[in-house]
């Protein structure tokens, strides 16, 4: 399971921080998530295991969390 932009973005919005406030927890720049959360730089294993560890997350719950987001993706009008 490889993280993508998505799961990024969904991730941090699920805890409602910005994305300077998710680069701080994650240990990494800002300009790093703005750019990954548009899709100019793809998620690398050390930012997807940053990530995990900040939050506390297994590859069970990336899982899940891929999952939802694909689901979510398919029930969004075209114009949000």
């Amino acid at each position: 399971m490889k993280m993508n932009k998505e799961i990024v973005k969904f991730i941090r919005k699920s805890y409602n921080l910005t994305q300077r406030d998710f680069a701080k927890l994650v240990s990494c720049s800002f300009s790093l998530i703005a750019l990954v959360e548009v899709g100019k730089r793809r998620v690398t294993t050390d930012l997807e295991n940053k990530i995990k560890s900040a939050f506390d997350l297994d590859d069970q719950q990336l899982q899940s969390i891929a999952s939802l987001v694909s689901e979510i993706s398919k029930g969004i009008p075209p114009f949000m």
